[in-house]
């Protein structure tokens, strides 16, 4: 989800006293700088986390439950859907308030039209820098058009109605479409669609870089991006309760003994920005840290050769959670480079010339599955049997190289590797690529960045190659092939730069149809025409091994649900 994918450790920290502990306080630790508290503008792993606590959509996941399902939250029940699939009525809860906010009047309760000023927002040309366009570009009535009207007119931006976008009441929401789109609710159900009040745009000209009006679990008490934020308990929080149904695993361990209780347990919660693992991992260990999703660095340190725990760990009190991950990675580039981009011969080599068995051992501990598609384990149409048309072969490698007009890399510029963070572990896995594209006589540059500098490049269209990844904003092929259709450009999300009028063709019927035959058709086509034209040279499947204390309770591991906070307690009975 989402756009560019940030592996972030998080975990949470029990904050103490010298002689007395406080169970009224978490701490979740961030990885990188936070790019922004807006629900329209944030698009990556760290925002997400304090975004989604404060800002609620029309729909969630249900947390204890895989497959992955959506449940109701300020939604009432699933819409009524017209015969013909393009007409969807919503009913919102009623009652539900905002956080206490000068920027509003006090207990202002979410109304309909609220969320179609969000829509708006992430619609809008105007100072939103919203990423999230394309899931609504083309396929509400009238969004587009009210786009190229409005502009950056924040006056039009209220005056001018949209077709497909109507309230009822206050209570009731109708969206009307151009064709068939089955992901609507999944759509409804990620931050960007967070309801806002008109009064709160207006007050802040459409600028909430420091300001925000949800109606989560927990509100903002302070933020500063480079630091963390500082969140506490709404005593008024209603939307929602602790989950009633579970999964077998879920049920086999404990995690529905507060079924039906009010949210959140927690008082306070701190997100704080904190970049070396080594320090998470000794905190961790003191019992300071209640949960770490481990690196590399101590897989060693924590697990066997088989992937289990070692038994000083279990004695310290500490569980693990496995779960395979709607997260993947792979080698990224710019086709729009006049170096890479322009020879096709060129990013064969590079794919050829990476040991992506040994890349996996080195920096995954040998827990990622290599990757065989560009589709990962876990969405419908996912093939097992799916092969690559590249693997580790240093001889292919420079074939490849010397047809692309550089052999042995004579006249080869020397090419730029963008790196996602300025961490130990992201400068090792640039070195490495470095030292493999060595072999074969390609110079590489590694470039730092922070993570926000990073995405900033990218939407800019400024990076050569770097390691492109993504998590699943939700389940479903059509979330993966946008990354790669024209209407994603950037600044949207195709940061390859790929653009291919069959490809968007086949995109565009596979994207409104249900899963069935001929969707999976469609996608093994676009597929074969994604690794023809290789922007994208796949390397693996992320799983993660997450480690917590016992006192941490009703905590079940995802990487596409981060509003999970809310569930979580710390309990030493």
């Amino acid at each position: 989800m989402k756009g560019i994918i940030f592996l972030i450790t998080i975990f949470f920290v029990l904050s103490c006293t010298k002689n007395q502990q406080k169970n009224d306080v978490i701490e979740i630790s961030l990885t990188g700088e936070i790019s922004s508290i807006d629900p329209a503008a944030c698009y990556d792993t760290v925002c997400y986390v304090p975004v989604t606590q404060v800002y609620e959509s029309l729909y969630e996941f249900n947390y204890l439950k895989r497959p992955y399902s959506l449940r109701p939250l300020l939604a009432i029940g699933m819409p009524e859907i017209s015969k013909d699939r393009l007409t969807y009525t919503f009913k919102l809860k009623k009652g539900i308030k905002y956080h206490d906010s000068p920027l509003i009047p006090k207990g202002r309760e979410v109304k309909a039209i609220d969320i179609i000023n969000q829509i708006k927002r992430i619609s809008f040309l105007g100072t939103t820098t919203s990423k999230g366009f394309w899931l609504f570009d083309g396929k509400i009535k009238g969004l587009n058009e009210w786009r190229n009207k409005v502009q950056t007119d924040l006056n039009l931006f209220f005056s001018e109605g949209i077709d497909g976008l109507s309230s009822i009441d206050d209570q009731t929401l109708v969206i009307k479409l151009n064709s068939a789109y089955p992901q609507l609710l999944y759509a409804l159900s990620m931050s960007f669609t967070s309801p806002i009040p008109e009064e709160a745009i207006k007050a802040t000209k459409n600028d909430f870089t420091r300001e925000a009006v949800g109606t989560g679990a927990y509100y903002i008490t302070s933020y500063n991006p480079s630091q963390g934020v500082e969140l506490k308990k709404n005593d008024q929080y209603a939307t929602s309760t602790y989950p009633t149904e579970g999964d077998h695993w879920a049920r086999e361990n404990g995690l529905l003994k507060d079924a039906g209780a009010k949210l959140p347990f927690m008082n306070k919660v701190k997100l704080t920005v904190i970049k070396e693992a080594q320090t998470d991992w000794l905190n961790f260990m003191k019992k300071k840290i209640d949960l770490i999703n481990l690196t590399k660095d101590h897989y060693h340190v924590a697990l066997t050769q088989d992937g289990k725990l070692k038994p000083e760990i279990i004695k310290d009190g500490i569980q693990l959670q496995t779960s395979p991950t709607l997260i993947y990675w792979w080698i990224q580039f710019n086709l729009k480079d006049p170096v890479v981009g322009k020879n096709l011969n060129l990013r064969k080599a590079i794919a050829h010339a990476v040991n992506y068995d040994k890349y996996i051992e080195l920096f995954t501990y040998n827990v990622a599955q290599k990757a065989n598609s560009i589709f990962p384990p876990g969405i419908p149409g996912y093939s097992p049997s799916q092969e690559l048309p590249y693997k580790y072969d240093v001889n292919a490698a420079k074939e490849f190289l010397k047809k692309a007009g550089y052999p042995d890399g004579k006249g080869l510029p020397t090419l730029k590797f963008d790196i996602r963070g300025s961490d130990t572990r992201r400068r090792q896995m640039g070195e490495f690529v470095q030292q493999e594209l060595r072999q074969i006589g390609i110079n590489v540059e590694i470039i730092i960045n922070t993570f926000p500098g990073f995405l900033d490049k990218a939407r800019k269209g400024e990076l050569q190659f770097w390691q492109g990844g993504w998590v699943m904003d939700y389940p479903d092929s059509e979330n993966v092939l946008q990354l790669l259709s024209t209407q994603n450009l950037p600044p949207g999300s195709n940061y390859s730069n790929y653009s291919n009028p069959e490809f968007d063709r086949l995109f565009k019927e596979a994207r409104e149809i249900e899963d069935g035959k001929r969707k999976f058709e469609l996608m093994k086509k676009m597929e074969d025409m994604v690794n023809a034209e290789l922007p994208w040279a796949m390397q693996y499947y992320s799983r993660n091994y997450i480690l917590s204390h016992k006192y941490l309770k009703n905590f079940m591991y995802s990487d596409i649900i981060y509003n999970h906070i809310k569930y979580l307690k710390i309990s030493h009975q």
